[in-house]
């Protein structure tokens, strides 16, 4: 087959032409933008944060507890407004309570979540409760299932169904999240690391996953990573450490298993982040307590030596891949034979649905870019609108930029129905230099540029009414630099 050369969406603009967009509030009561703030409180000694590009930048540093606290201080409002959503949107889908979700909380994840984390969650919930008072309503059982928010829904709740005999709701299923790639040696304009990430989700949480987080901890690495309000992990997992270590991540979709007795997956890749010095501590650290949450392929690159790797992290079986001149990529496709088979029920054949028609375009890419790859040009290919099924340029969810919203199809991979409202709801890159000065680019909304509003989409599908309380307009801002220690918006 012929291979298409690479250009822009036909939405997207270089990153210099990009104009500033506010992100649009959420309907739940989502803060309005405001200015940097330096409480006199001596736990809120170094905590900051201020806005920039429609995304939340936020300094914390200190012991677990003072992290946690001065997160729940600076984000109390966009943290309730995040588990209010969560609430609603994890009770719909998997038809249980919210007290089923309180009890998992307790009595699978707590027990086996570090000391470490479990000070710092305390200390967010101290924080919110702190910042809004008594009938916040909140305490730590809300939190610790909110921070589960990816796993217990569409991990646990399918294995506690099948293990009840209960039937499992459609939508209570793994999810195809993202598209990313990591690119070394030859495929690069300098022969160094570059990395990329779209994330793929419902638009109600990519209107809300808009932290910026910079991490100063008492121990381990200084953390730069994207993040949801409330959750000590990035959760859609692209950051970088003071070590020099770069990551990103794709979930496997339609992937099978919970163990619980197992660590929770936001703690294995928050505690990876912060303490890995290498490809084989990153690995290591995953792999300890590995609950079969959020199954991942895991792209990592090391600065200090060039090299990139891929992990594919199942529950029974997983594999790592390693190199100093290549690339990995990720589009929501196991790669592992053994994953796939025991693991998955993922059609490798099926050369149209959203993963593979991705992943055939990664490949596309990749090749017909070998060593152009730069920070400029990874932005444009998380914004890419190529479906190569249709063989034409436009929005799809089988674009790299995903826009689901505008299907019929739907992805019936993870129970997506028709016109779902979700897709690419913001994007992130980096290559070794920024690695080397913790700095990244970051996009909210669309990569491509486009924006989404709720109202019109409401009016037009009804069936997503149940999602009328949460769901509001993601408008898409400017190309964004981020790096650690800023303390004002970039001029």
């Amino acid at each position: 087959m012929k291979l298409k050369r690479f250009s822009l969406c036909a939405a997207g603009l270089s990153l210099a032409a990009c104009g500033l967009l506010a992100a649009a509030p959420a309907k739940l009561g989502r803060p309005q933008p405001g200015s940097q703030s330096r409480p006199l409180d001596p736990r809120m000694r170094g905590a900051y944060r201020f806005e920039d590009g429609g995304w939340i930048y936020a300094h914390l540093e200190g012991m677990p507890e003072e992290i946690g606290i001065q997160h729940g201080n600076l984000l109390a409002a966009e943290i309730l407004d995040a588990f209010r959503a969560i609430q609603l949107d994890s009770t719909y889908r998997t038809k249980r309570d919210w007290n089923f979700y309180r009890a998992t909380a307790r009595d699978i994840l707590w027990p086996h979540i570090d000391d470490e984390y479990q000070e710092e969650l305390k200390g967010i919930v101290k924080g919110v409760q702190e910042a809004s008072g008594p009938d916040a309503r909140f305490d730590i059982w809300d939190l610790v299932a909110m921070n589960a928010f990816e796993e217990v829904p569409d991990y646990y709740v399918p294995v506690l169904n099948a293990k009840e005999g209960r039937p499992n709701p459609p939508m209570a299923t793994a999810p195809g999240n993202c598209s990313a790639f990591v690119a070394t040696g030859s495929y690069t304009k300098d022969h160094k690391i570059v990395m990329a990430h779209n994330n793929w989700t419902s638009y109600w949480a990519g209107q809300r996953w808009r932290i910026i987080f910079d991490i100063v901890p008492a121990a381990g690495h200084r953390i730069l990573m994207d993040g949801f309000p409330g959750v000590i992990t990035s959760d859609d997992d692209f950051g970088v450490n003071d070590a020099g270590i770069m990551v990103t991540e794709t979930t496997i979709a339609q992937f099978h298993g919970f163990d619980v007795n197992g660590k929770p997956e936001f703690v294995r890749s928050r505690k990876a982040m912060q303490y890995a010095e290498s490809i084989d501590d990153y690995a290591r650290i995953l792999l300890d307590g590995n609950n079969g949450g959020y199954a991942n392929d895991w792209l990592v690159g090391d600065n200090k030596t060039g090299e990139i790797a891929q992990l594919e992290l199942g529950l029974k079986h997983h594999r790592l891949w390693r190199t100093k001149d290549g690339y990995f990529v990720g589009s929501n496709f196991p790669s592992d034979r053994q994953v796939m088979k025991e693991e998955t029920s993922f059609n490798p054949k099926d050369a149209e649905s959203s993963p593979n028609a991705r992943h055939t375009r990664w490949l596309e890419i990749m090749e017909n870019n070998k060593g152009r790859i730069g920070v400029e040009e990874a932005a444009q290919f998380i914004s890419d609108h190529y479906d190569p099924v249709l063989k034409l340029y436009r929005a799809t969810e089988r674009t790299l930029c995903g826009h689901v919203d505008t299907q019929a199809h739907g992805v019936p991979e993870w129970a997506w129905g028709r016109f779902y409202p979700g897709g690419a709801v913001q994007g992130k890159a980096m290559d070794a230099t920024m690695a080397a000065a913790m700095t990244m680019r970051a996009r909210i909304g669309h990569p491509c540029g486009a924006d989404f509003a709720s109202g019109p989409f409401l009016a037009a599908h009804k069936d997503y009414d149940w999602q009328t309380p949460i769901l509001g307009d993601m408008k898409a801002g400017p190309w964004t630099t981020f790096r650690a220690g800023q303390k004002q918006p970039q001029q």
